[in-house]
C-alpha cells in the first residue's frame, strides 16, 4: 500500500498566496485596528489635524481632520483596512458626517473581538451576540430621538445646534456660530428639496474666515468679454457648449496649396463668414447674454459686442451645469431651431469685486433657492479645509430636513446605547452575553477617545457619565469646554439621528464582515511580458 505524503499540496498557481485561519484573522484585525488608530486622534471637538503630502512634482499639502478625506488619501494594501476605508466613503456620501466615528467604532469592535477569540469564543457566537446588541442599541436610539419638525422655531434651533456640533470638531470651530447661521440659511432656502447643487461655494484668498458670507444669487468666477455691457437687467441667457474658436484655419495634417496670398485671404474670409452666420443664428434666439463652455475668439466676441450682447467664455463644466439648473435653462449645442431651445432667465447680471478679483453676479434667478457662499481665508489649505467642513455641515442639515429627528451628542447617545446593551447582556444566558458586553465596551470607547483627545482624565469622566446614565440622567454627556459631565440639552449639543444610526449600523456590519473571514487568498501577480514589438 502506497504511503500518503504528508507534504502540503499547493493547488494554487505559482505566485499566489494564502493565509489561513488564525493568521488570516490576525491580519484582518491588525489592518482594521491600525486604520482606527490612525484617525481616532481627530475625533471630537479637541481632535488633532493631519497633514497629507501628495506625491509628484507639485507635492500638494492638505491639512485636515476629516476622516473620509484622510482615508481617501492613503493607499492601503490590507483587505480589512480597505473595507473600513470604503465604509467611511459611504458614510461621507450617505450623510456627510460621522466618517471618523464610524471607522473608530468598527476598529474598537474588532479590538474587542480579538480578545474574545483569544478566549476561544467562536466568531459566529460573537456575531450572533452583536446582532442582538445592534438591534437593542438601534431601538434605544430611536426612543431617545426627538422630533421638533412641527414647531418651526424649535426646529430652526435644532438645525443651528446640529450645525454648531458638526463644525465644533472642524477647523471652523472658533467661528462656528457664524458658519452655522450661514449653513442653516443656505439649507432653509432649499425649501426641503435637499438639492445641494443649488448652493455654490466660492473660495477667495484674503481676509479672514469670519469675512465669509452668503450671497443670495449666483456668482460665476469668470470675466465679461471686451467692449460688452457690464450690467444687464431682465436677462435672457443662452447657455451653450459649442466651438466659437474657428476664425483661424484649423486643417491639421493636410496641405492647402494656393498660388497667391489672396487665396489664403479668401479661405480666411470664408471661415469668418461661417462664424458670422453662426453668431447670427445665436442672436436669433432673442438673447442679451451668451455663456459658452468653450472659448470665444476675438471675431465672434466683436460681433456679440456690436449686437450689445454680453458673452462669457470658458465657464467650466460644473459652472455651466449649475447655471443651467439655477437659471432654468438648458445647455445647447445647435442653434437651428430657436423655438426648441429653453433659455435661462434672471433679473440682473453685473460685475462685483471680491478681494482683488472681479466676478459675475446673477441675481433674481429663476430657481429662488440658489445661493452662493463666499469663503475667505489666509491660505489655500485653510480655504480647502473650510470648504470640506462646511460641506459636511450642509450635508447633515439637508439630511435632517428630510429626517427631522435629533439625538444628543457629546458621547450621550453612545452611553445610552451601551447601557441598554449591558442590561440586555445581564439578562442573556450563554456566551452571547460576553459578546454583548464587548459591544457595549466598544460603544463606551467613543466618549473615552473624545475625552483623551482633549487631554482630560477619560477614566474618571466616563465613569461619572456611566453613573449618571444609571441614575436615568439620559441627556448627560461630556462637556469638553470645561472637562466635566453635563446636560447636553442645556449645552445645545445636538446631532442628527440619521448620522448616529448610520454610524451604528455601518460599523457593526463592517466589523461583522471582517470577523467572518477565516481565509485570505491573494491571486498571483500578473507577469510582465517583455514587449518585442515596440510600435
Amino acid at each position: 500500500m502506497a504511503s500518503l505524503s504528508m507534504a502540503p499540496v499547493n493547488i494554487f498557481r505559482h505566485g499566489a498566496d494564502e493565509e489561513k485561519a488564525e493568521t488570516a484573522r490576525l491580519s484582518s484585525f491588525i489592518g482594521a485596528i491600525a486604520i482606527g488608530d490612525l484617525v481616532k486622534s481627530t475625533l471630537g471637538p479637541k481632535g488633532m489635524d493631519k497633514i497629507l503630502l501628495g506625491g509628484g512634482k507639485e507635492g500638494t499639502v492638505t491639512v485636515t481632520n476629516d476622516g473620509a478625506t484622510i482615508l481617501k488619501a492613503i493607499g492601503v494594501d490590507n483587505p480589512a483596512a480597505k473595507v473600513l476605508v470604503d465604509m467611511s466613503k459611504v458614510q461621507d456620501d450617505e450623510v456627510g458626517d460621522g466618517t471618523t466615528s464610524v471607522t473608530v467604532l468598527a476598529a474598537e469592535l474588532l479590538r474587542e473581538a480579538e480578545l474574545l477569540i483569544a478566549k476561544k469564543i467562536h466568531p459566529q457566537t460573537i456575531i450572533c451576540g452583536w446582532r442582538k446588541a445592534t438591534e437593542a442599541a438601534r431601538d434605544a436610539l430611536r426612543e431617545a430621538a426627538v422630533d421638533h419638525s412641527n414647531d418651526m422655531s424649535r426646529f430652526q434651533e435644532d438645525l443651528l445646534n446640529i450645525a454648531r456640533t458638526t463644525l465644533s470638531s472642524k477647523l471652523l470651530t472658533h467661528h462656528k456660530d457664524h458658519f452655522a447661521k450661514l449653513a442653516v440659511s443656505a439649507v432653509m432656502r432649499l425649501k426641503g428639496s435637499g438639492n445641494l447643487e443649488a448652493i455654490h461655494i466660492i473660495k477667495k484668498l484674503g481676509g479672514g474666515l469670519i469675512d465669509s458670507y452668503l450671497d443670495e444669487g449666483f456668482l460665476l468666477d469668470k470675466k465679461i468679454g471686451v467692449n460688452q455691457p457690464k450690467r444687464i437687467e431682465n436677462v435672457n441667457i443662452l447657455i451653450a457648449n459649442t466651438g466659437m474658436d474657428t476664425d483661424k484655419i484649423k486643417i491639421f495634417g493636410s496641405r492647402v496649396r494656393v498660388d497667391s496670398t489672396a487665396k489664403v485671404a479668401e479661405i480666411e474670409l470664408a471661415e469668418k463668414e461661417k462664424m458670422k452666420e453662426k453668431v447670427d443664428r445665436i442672436l436669433k434666439h432673442g438673447i442679451n447674454c451668451f455663456i459658452n463652455r468653450q472659448l470665444i475668439y476675438n471675431y465672434p466676441e466683436q460681433l456679440f459686442a456690436r449686437a450689445g450682447v454680453m458673452a462669457i467664455e470658458h465657464a467650466d463644466f460644473a459652472g455651466v451645469e449649475r447655471l443651467a439648473l439655477v437659471t432654468g435653462g438648458e445647455i445647447t449645442s445647435t442653434f437651428d431651431h430657436p423655438e426648441l431651445v429653453k433659455l435661462g432667465h434672471c433679473k440682473l447680471i453685473e460685475e462685483v469685486m471680491i478681494g482683488e478679483d472681479t466676478l459675475i453676479h446673477f441675481s433674481g434667478v429663476a430657481m429662488g433657492e440658489a445661493c452662493t457662499i463666499i469663503l475667505r481665508g489666509a491660505t489655500q489649505q485653510i480655504l480647502d479645509e473650510a470648504e470640506r467642513s462646511l460641506h459636511d455641515a450642509l450635508c447633515v442639515l439637508s439630511q435632517t430636513v428630510k429626517e427631522p429627528r435629533t439625538v444628543y451628542g457629546g458621547g450621550c447617545s453612545e452611553m445610552l446605547m451601551a447601557k441598554v446593551v449591558t442590561d440586555l447582556a445581564n439578562r442573556t444566558p450563554g456566551k452571547e452575553a460576553v459578546a454583548m458586553e464587548a459591544f457595549a465596551k466598544a460603544l463606551r470607547m467613543l466618549p473615552t477617545i473624545i475625552a483623551d483627545n482633549a487631554g482630560y482624565d477619560s477614566a474618571d469622566l466616563v465613569a461619572q457619565l456611566r453613573a449618571a446614565h444609571q441614575e436615568n440622567k439620559t441627556t448627560f454627556g461630556l462637556n469638553m469646554y470645561e472637562g466635566t459631565v453635563g446636560s447636553m440639552a442645556e449645552l445645545g449639543i445636538t446631532e442628527s439621528f440619521q448620522v448616529k444610526r448610520q454610524v451604528l449600523l455601518s460599523a457593526s456590519e463592517a466589523a461583522e464582515m471582517i470577523l467572518r473571514v477565516d481565509n485570505i487568498i491573494k491571486s498571483a501577480p500578473r507577469k510582465r511580458v517583455p514587449d518585442h514589438h515596440p510600435c
